[in-house]
Formats: structure tokens, C-alpha cells, sequence
């Protein structure tokens, strides 16, 4: 156990970010990810998402307007994530954009969890960890660089693995 999971609290559910995140998001690709050409998790994606699955339940929370729940789900199937994946949510089924005030408590809502059992993994500061730091959900900022300092109520993560 590593020092990060050491001070969080017990997360029932983990909600991630889908591009570069738990899939790479190649830059000028078009059109839904589950149609490219080349579609590829990032490191240590898959291992990270088969220890966390065995405790905790996995969704994707994601600002990915164009994609249904169905297109995304397919994403994930092509990469070999999908087993470990719960649900996915997105505007469509939401309702709202990620980072409208509404997007995560709404997903809460539909979960029917309490947001302190909640843990948010992103890899961008102003779409994911402050929107869940606002609805009371643990952060977890998946920033490779270290590029800027950390909301306090925020863990960094360098790499996947540093949350099991």
C-alpha cells in the first residue's frame, strides 16, 4: 500500500475520465474513438482496473459529446477494458456536459452512493478534479508532468497503479 491509498477513504465507486486517462486520445483522430484505426489503453490501464474491480465498482465519466453509452462501451471492448467497466456516462445519458455543476451529483444521484465513497480519476484539473472536489468527491489528478500545483483537497497520481 502506497501513500496515497494510505489517507483516502474507502471508495466504493471510481469514476474516470475516458480520454488519456484509460485510453489514449490520439491527437487529430476524428469521429468516435470506437471507429479509429487505432485505438490503444494507456499504461498500466488494464491492471489497475483488475485490482480496483475486485472491490470497487468502475464507471467512466466522460465529456465526450458525440458518443453514446454503446460507442464508448465498444472503445473500451477494443482495448480489453470493457469486462471491468460497469457503466458509462456521458452528455447523452446524463443529461448535462462534464463540467456543468449538475454532471457528477447527477451521476451520484443515478448510483445511489454517497459522493464521500466516490473517487473521481481524471487527467484534467479544471474538467475533473475541481467539478468533483465542488460535489464532494475525492480527486485523484492523473498528471504525468506534475505541471501545476494541486488543489490540497486532491491527490496527484503519476501512473494508474498508484491508486491500488
Amino acid at each position: 500500500m502506497n501513500s496515497t491509498t494510505k489517507s483516502r477513504k474507502t471508495i466504493e465507486v471510481y469514476l474516470f475520465d475516458w480520454g488519456d486517462t484509460l485510453m489514449v486520445d490520439f491527437p487529430g483522430m476524428k469521429g468516435k474513438m470506437y471507429q479509429w484505426g487505432k485505438v490503444e489503453a494507456v499504461a498500466g490501464a488494464k491492471q489497475t482496473l483488475e485490482q480496483l474491480s475486485a472491490h470497487a465498482h468502475i464507471f467512466i465519466a466522460t465529456g465526450a459529446a458525440d458518443s453514446s453509452p454503446s460507442d464508448i462501451q465498444q472503445a473500451f471492448e477494443r482495448v480489453g477494458l470493457a469486462r471491468y467497466i460497469s457503466g458509462y456516462f456521458c452528455k447523452q445519458n446524463v443529461g448535462f456536459s462534464k463540467g456543468h455543476a449538475m454532471f457528477l451529483p447527477t451521476i451520484i444521484d443515478t448510483l445511489k452512493v454517497s459522493s464521500d465513497s466516490v473517487a473521481m480519476v481524471g487527467d484534467n484539473l479544471e474538467k475533473d478534479i475541481k467539478p468533483a472536489i465542488a460535489a464532494g468527491i475525492q480527486g485523484f489528478w492523473f498528471n504525468v508532468n506534475k505541471s501545476i500545483d494541486t488543489p490540497s483537497q486532491a491527490q496527484v497520481i503519476t501512473q494508474l497503479s498508484d491508486l491500488v
